[in-house]
């Protein structure tokens, strides 16, 4: 299973690596902050604030980690086409890097905003996926 699906493997770790950064850049981020108090983010911020922003890119992949990783595990326990998975992995994986850089460079309150697309396009990653996995299973 592992050399059928390495390339959906490498495009997990890629996601997972993401979130991980994520994670530092917010930590880092949160603790420059002159009034920090640990687990905290004022809710007077807004995204001309990269506090805010950073925090709100963590919270919004780790929203969408688990509905993704979720469908990339039942569709590589049930069989579903290698290209299928890496293909959608892959997508999701790329979209959540840009969406990533642009929530970062961006501070915007515009909507949609150009990280709106990319967020838009790994969700329709995602239910490609969950789309090919219930033809796959339920026909």
């Amino acid at each position: 299973m592992m050399e059928v699906y390495s390339s959906a493997l490498v495009g997990i770790w890629v996601i997972l690596l993401t979130v991980f950064i994520q994670s530092m850049v917010a930590s880092i981020a949160h603790r420059r902050q002159k009034h920090y108090v640990p687990g905290i983010v004022d809710n007077k911020l807004s995204h001309e604030s990269f506090v805010f922003r950073s925090h709100r890119t963590l919270i919004n992949s780790l929203e969408n980690l688990v509905l993704m990783l979720g469908t990339v595990v039942v569709a590589m326990l049930a069989g579903v086409e290698a290209s299928w998975v890496a293909g959608t992995v892959w997508v999701y994986a790329l979209a959540r890097l840009v969406h990533m850089w642009l929530y970062y460079a961006l501070a915007t309150e515009k909507n949609p905003s150009p990280r709106s697309y990319f967020y838009i396009i790994g969700m329709l990653a995602n239910l490609v996926l969950l789309v090919k996995l219930g033809w796959f299973v339920l026909v």
